[in-house]
């Protein structure tokens, strides 16, 4: 038997256009066309795949679905320096998504801060803080 390998992480959402234009202004390469697709994904530096779902394409294979309540897993983007924590979180909470976590230095060394995409997940922005 072969060891199973992580190859994909899923994300559920309500809004496939929101949800993609939160995750390219985090940088990720999503084309424009994806935003009325029922399920999308990206290839992730490392080959992992980031994927998105309607909520309908969900229930399309599994009738009982119903979606988490509260944020169980988080994504978390490195950035380049602190001052770039500073600035995505910035970015992203005057675009609209609602911030968690204003930037602070982590006990652990790290510029970290904390937004939610527009279905509730979390996202860990961090960098090293020397």
């Amino acid at each position: 038997m072969t060891t199973p390998r992580l190859d994909l992480i899923g994300l559920v959402v309500a809004d496939m256009a929101r949800s993609l234009a939160f995750y390219r202004r985090l940088g990720l390469p999503i084309p424009a066309a994806a935003d009325t697709e029922p399920h999308v994904e990206v290839a992730l530096p490392g080959g992992l795949r980031l994927a998105w779902d309607t909520a309908d394409t969900i229930r399309s294979f599994d009738p009982a679905w119903k979606p988490a309540t509260g944020s169980r897993i988080a994504l978390a983007f490195a950035c380049d320096n602190p001052a770039a924590v500073d600035a995505t979180y910035a970015e992203l909470t005057a675009a609209g998504y609602q911030g968690h976590l204003a930037p602070w230095d982590a006990f652990w060394g790290q510029r970290y801060a904390v937004v939610h995409d527009p279905d509730g997940n979390a996202v860990d922005l961090f960098a090293a803080n020397p």
